[in-house]
């Protein structure tokens, strides 16, 4: 089930309470960036600390900038080098990075509503 999905659940039934949506998460990213881990050994090392493990090169890190600054990482690892799909690895990083938004909208919405 997506985060859509339970969205249209919770409209249908009509709870209208304060609430963190899915396009208010979507809204507080202002950029998202996607690297293997690989990707990231080559670049602080120049090219030079190789030759790398290929398993790095599964390991897909999406990394969120949200609108405060504050950043949030999800990954996604590939256990067969045969079925790696960049694409594919970069959507589920995003969706695990996301994940990681939700409780900080959360807390941050809990303390408007109290004041503290």
């Amino acid at each position: 089930m997506t985060d859509n999905n339970i969205e249209q659940m919770i409209k249908d039934k009509g709870l209208t309470a304060p609430r963190v949506t899915p396009e208010e998460l979507q809204a507080n990213i202002a950029s998202a960036h996607y690297f293997t881990a690989r990707e990231a050994c080559e670049g602080e090392c120049g090219g030079n600390g190789g030759p790398y493990p290929i398993e790095l090169g599964l390991l897909t890190i999406c990394v969120l900038v949200l609108r405060n600054g504050f950043t949030v990482t999800g990954e996604s690892a590939c256990a067969s080098p045969e079925n790696f799909d960049a694409e594919i690895g970069r959507k589920i990083a995003r969706q695990n990075a996301e994940q990681k938004i939700w409780p900080l909208m959360g807390y941050h919405l809990k303390q408007r509503m109290t004041g503290v």
